[in-house]
């Protein structure tokens, strides 16, 4: 489930990201404060759930 308002898009309790969805690689490359490379890299190493990529990052998820 999301919320789009106009282009500002944002996961509601999601606990996968969605790579194939350019404004999901926006959002948590936001979130994670990296770059989409080092975003879809991490996903590639440890798989699509949040709290796997957070932990990965050291960032909270």
């Amino acid at each position: 489930m999301m919320i789009g308002i106009g282009s500002r898009r944002h996961p509601l309790d999601s606990p996968r990201i969605n790579l194939h969805e350019d404004w999901e690689l926006r959002y948590w490359a936001g979130r994670f404060s990296v770059s989409h490379a080092q975003l879809m890299a991490t996903v590639k190493r440890v798989g699509v759930q949040v709290s796997d990529v957070a932990r990965a990052l050291g960032r909270p998820a």
